[in-house]
């Protein structure tokens, strides 16, 4: 098997692992955010998995080549948006999306990051780096922006669409691990997302969810249901959800953003008044774009396996790409696995619940 290799990177240092060839615009976009990530992390260790003919002219476009800190390693194949999961699986060994993740199972890198089929990318995740014993299943999380600054963790953003209501405890518990570790609250607290905040509204697996979390004291700091509207003024540090709805949550986020910036542009060009006005409140619009711009909370973790794999924005541009490179660096940097495992293990009793018999076994 072909390989092409810079200077190998010592594992002392914090060593991420990069698929090149994922993402809509890969490898451009991809290799330039690794040049990116590399000046914000310059004691970081890069190994970089893509087709040699793609890849190579981009290390050298941004002056990674030769660079003592990356290591790029030749494959053959390529997982694209169109891959089945299933065929990912069985085929496509040699894929730069594989030998990524692989390299973490074999504890040569402490985090991969992709671009690629979210699908593909979740399936082999959980196949190569399996899940940490007690877990039924990984959720994909990561921080939204709060009103009051300090931002909060959401899962499952679309890992999983049907979840029974002890897989929902689970994630409230993975939630809970996160928040204490990553963002350092002592006792965050965790809401479950519903309809409306009063106990009789919800699905019966929210009901169930919700009784079996206060039955068993589950989590620390349990407040109840919230609505969408709530998520973002900062009311809980945790919110929790099916993938389903929670993929539709952050879509719908997104696309109100996009469409409030563009009404805003489009009003601001209207007249010469409003052209004025726009040049007066520069400074306040340009802060306002940057604190709700969503390349710099790209990067969710497929959280719940005993390897850190981080999900990029396959539509990201290379400043995007980065700020995912820099939450597996934070991941990594934080030992978010080793925190989660120690979580799970201290609250597994609090899960195993009498009347229903459902624990983390």
């Amino acid at each position: 098997m072909q390989q092409t290799v810079l200077n190998p990177s010592k594992k002392e240092f914090t060593t991420l692992a990069i698929d090149a060839m994922g993402g809509d615009n890969a490898p451009v976009t991809t290799v330039e955010g690794v040049a990116l990530a590399h000046k914000k992390h310059p004691g970081v260790c890069f190994k970089v998995f893509g087709l040699e003919s793609s890849v190579v002219p981009e290390l050298k476009k941004q002056g990674l080549w030769g660079n003592e800190k990356i290591q790029f390693i030749a494959c053959s194949e390529v997982i694209s948006g169109a891959t089945e999961p299933r065929l990912a699986i069985r085929q496509f060994k040699d894929s730069s999306m594989r030998r990524a993740i692989q390299v973490v199972a074999d504890g040569e890198a402490d985090a991969v990051v992709s671009a690629g089929n979210t699908g593909a990318y979740m399936v082999l995740s959980k196949l190569l780096l399996k899940t940490i014993p007690g877990l039924q299943r990984p959720a994909i999380t990561t921080l939204l922006p709060t009103k009051d600054g300090k931002g909060i963790v959401m899962l499952d953003l679309g890992a999983n669409v049907h979840v029974p209501a002890d897989v929902l405890v689970q994630f409230c518990i993975m939630g809970q691990a996160f928040a204490k570790c990553v963002q350092g609250v002592t006792n965050p607290s965790v809401a479950l997302l519903n309809i409306g905040s009063e106990e009789l509204k919800g699905t019966t697996v929210l009901k169930e969810a919700q009784s079996m979390i206060q039955k068993a004291g589950a989590v620390e700091n349990y407040v109840g249901f919230i609505e969408g509207d709530e998520v973002f003024n900062g009311k809980v540090d945790v919110i929790v959800t099916d993938g389903f709805t929670g993929n539709v949550a952050l879509k719908t986020i997104e696309g109100s953003v996009r469409f409030v910036a563009e009404v805003m542009r489009e009003e601001l060009k209207r007249t010469w008044i409003t052209r004025l006005g726009a040049f007066i409140s520069l400074p306040g619009f340009r802060a306002f774009k940057k604190r709700l711009d969503p390349r710099r909370y790209n990067g969710a973790q497929f959280l719940g396996l005993r390897g850190i794999s981080v999900k990029s924005h396959g539509g990201t541009d290379a400043f995007g790409f980065s700020c995912a490179i820099s939450v597996a660096f934070d991941l990594a940097k934080n030992k978010v696995n080793e925190s989660l495992e120690n979580e799970i293990e201290a609250l597994q009793e609090k899960l195993i619940i009498a009347e229903s018999g459902v624990g983390l076994d």
